[in-house]
């Protein structure tokens, strides 16, 4: 009985060192695996971990196979419980190390969300019978004439065949949403296919400020899509190496979700392009201004145009409509929402900045205002926010955003050096990875691991406070009253200086070292007067780079007419004779280079010709379009008042003018 109780103890015993084994080889084989998955970090320590790992299970393996067997020497008695016991702590540490990998991994495998949300929607104006999806007949429906676009057309023929609205209904394409929208408002159109995001891509506009009351939305769908699928730039820089000097867009999405899993239009307010050069750590960084009037990629003939409207067609038109204008290839985008910034802000403690003046805004949910008092402080994440996201209130508008939108990127990547406290990496990643999209690969991200190592030296041999240099750029521009074809009314636009963008493409390929550096030969200072860094782009520059506008020539009389156009080189023909000009042809303020023909000018023939209005031909202007938000007007009248090819380059707040 004995032999037999020692006997089947034995096999139990070997059972237990059996199954342990298992589980031990099994989570040493995941922390294997997780530790391969972190190519380019530690490489040799890596391996030198992997080694040892498979040292002890080649070690285990041998062991447990010698005691199930009954290999040992009575002299080498083996204590079967402390071998399964070694083997149990075994492998709880493979698992840890695993664990914490896969944790991590997967967090940043996230930032690149492969898969979108897309949603479309069917709008009518408020005042409309129809009321759902059977009501829709003997309609002229709008949708865009891109077939790759998820929203505007994709979707939108699924709901069109699903509700086989091709049937009773006549299908019209546009170009874009703005030339579809001012049909439907103007009636003639009756519907619209557009995305879901359309109330923050319209709402910025004179005239659709309350476009959420003004229409109403009939049927809605969502469509879940792989961004490569629809997109080039998701996969076009894929194979690029963080070791070389690359580019990426920031670019910040006005939304209040907490986690950014929808498609989510960049509304322009936050463009920042950045070169980073990860071998001498020097960085450019520009802000580009909301209202830049610059030809738009995915329109067709691309027309000049705001380029916060290419955010509305996606990640593809931006980017595209970006490098292109700037000659520069843009490796990555990345593209936060206002509850990651405040969440990111918190998670390092703030951020310490200088206000300049009382700052209010509403807060991230857009439930209440939130103000900052002026000086130099640590800002949590709600405040950071106001301190990023408002222009009204300053004196230089947008550029004083986008200066304040650098000043708190600057200030969280000096204050993340700082950071060694596990759980707080641990938050900082969770946050990224739910308000962050990104088409930088998990790889290229892991690769970043060498650059912080690369800052960190830097920060030990260094006192100095910015362990990145980071160089500052300015498109510097005129502002003009223009009209917009699409829009089909005068805005204001701030027209790049052509001198201005040369410099900063030099200054970009230079730090991407695709140009030879321009060597300063000669340099002065004052010791009275305080250092300024330079600013390049910022001028000042000869040209303006403006364009000739047509202006308002109702109420003249044929010869003050006939005398500004033989000045400004506009070809008019007049209709009837006598009296003064009631009508043109053309919209006041169009871009005369973008006229095809003569403008005809309508004359009334009931009002005696003035024979000295000839001498009023330098006084002539493009009108100023009706807005009764604010009085704009008064403010720019003086500019208005001169050839808009000698316009100055002007820095108007931007609350003073009738912008989107």
């Amino acid at each position: 009985m004995a032999k037999e109780k020692e006997i089947k103890e034995k096999k139990t015993a070997n059972i237990f060192i059996g199954l342990f084994l298992i589980i031990a080889l099994g989570c040493s084989g995941f922390a294997i695996y997780e530790l391969l998955l972190l190519s380019s970090i530690e490489t040799l320590i890596r391996f030198i971990v992997i080694g040892i790992i498979g040292v002890l299970d080649l070690y285990f393996i041998i062991k447990a196979n010698r005691i199930i067997k009954g290999k040992i020497k009575k002299k080498k008695s083996v204590n079967k419980g402390l071998f399964i016991t070694i083997l149990f702590i075994y492998s709880i540490i493979c698992f840890l190390v695993g664990g914490i990998i896969f944790y991590v991994y997967g967090k940043i495998d996230s930032l690149n969300k492969n898969t979108v949300t897309y949603t479309s929607k069917l709008l009518v104006m408020n005042n409309n019978a129809a009321t759902d999806i059977d009501d829709i007949n003997e309609m002229t429906i709008g949708i865009l004439d891109d077939q790759k676009n998820p929203e505007g057309y994709i979707i939108p023929q699924e709901i069109i065949r699903e509700n086989k609205l091709q049937d009773e209904n006549e299908i019209k394409k546009y170009d874009d949403y703005t030339s579809m929208l001012v049909d439907l408002y103007a009636n003639e159109l009756d519907a619209m296919f557009v995305s879901g995001s359309y109330v923050s891509m319209f709402s910025g506009i004179t005239g659709y400020e309350n476009i959420e009351i003004d229409t109403k939305v009939i049927t809605s769908k969502d469509k879940k899509m792989k961004k490569a699928a629809t997109s080039s730039i998701e996969t076009a820089s894929s194979g690029k190496s963080i070791t070389e000097p690359f580019t990426i867009l920031l670019m910040g999405i006005d939304s209040t979700d907490e986690v950014l899993e929808k498609n989510a239009i960049a509304n322009g307010d936050t463009l920042i392009l950045i070169t980073f050069n990860p071998k001498t750590l020097n960085a450019t960084m520009i802000s580009i201004p909301r209202d830049s009037y610059v030809p738009i990629a995915c329109w067709s003939g691309k027309p000049e145009n705001k380029i916060t409207h290419a955010a509305a067609y996606g990640n593809d038109c931006m980017i595209n409509t970006i490098q292109n204008y700037f000659d520069t290839k843009i490796d990555y985008y990345a593209k936060i929402n206002f509850k990651g910034l405040v969440k990111l802000v918190n998670a390092v403690g703030g951020v310490e900045v200088d206000v300049p003046q009382v700052l209010c805004t509403d807060d991230s949910s857009r439930g209440g205002e939130i103000c900052i008092q002026p000086g130099r402080q640590v800002l949590n994440g709600e405040q950071a926010l106001v301190f990023a996201r408002n222009r009204k209130a300053l004196a230089n508008g947008d550029f004083g955003r986008a200066q304040h939108q650098q000043e708190i990127i600057m200030a969280l990547v000096n204050k993340m050096k700082n950071i060694k406290d596990v759980s707080k990496f641990m938050e900082i990643l969770n946050t990224i990875s739910n308000s962050l999209d990104t088409n930088l690969t998990t790889k290229q991200i892991l690769s970043f691991y060498n650059v912080g190592k690369d800052i960190i030296k830097k920060s030990l041999s260094s006192d100095d406070a910015d362990l990145i240099n980071i160089q500052q750029l300015f498109l510097q521009g005129t502002g003009q009253m223009i009209y917009d074809e699409r829009a089909r009314m005068v805005l204001w636009d701030y027209v790049p200086i052509n001198d201005s963008r040369k410099d900063i493409i030099q200054a970009m390929k230079e730090n991407l070292e695709l140009a030879n550096h321009n060597i300063i030969k000669e340099f002065s200072f004052s010791i009275n007067e305080p250092y300024e860094k330079e600013i390049i782009g910022k001028g000042p520059y000869k040209k303006t780079g403006t364009y000739t506008l047509l202006p308002d020539f109702t109420g003249d009389s044929e010869a003050t007419a006939r005398a500004y156009a033989l000045k400004n080189g506009i070809s008019v023909t007049f209709k009837g004779s006598g009296g003064t000009v009631i009508s043109q042809s053309y919209p006041a303020n169009k871009r005369v280079d973008l006229i095809k023909g003569s403008v005809v000018l309508t004359l009334s023939g009931s009002v005696k010709q003035d024979t000295d209005d000839s001498d009023k031909v330098s006084d002539k202007k493009p009108v100023k379009p009706n807005n009764d938000k604010d009085d704009e007007d008064d403010d720019i009248k003086d500019n208005d008042d001169k050839n808009e090819n000698n316009n100055p380059s002007i820095d108007v707040p931007e609350s003073s003018l009738p912008t989107e």
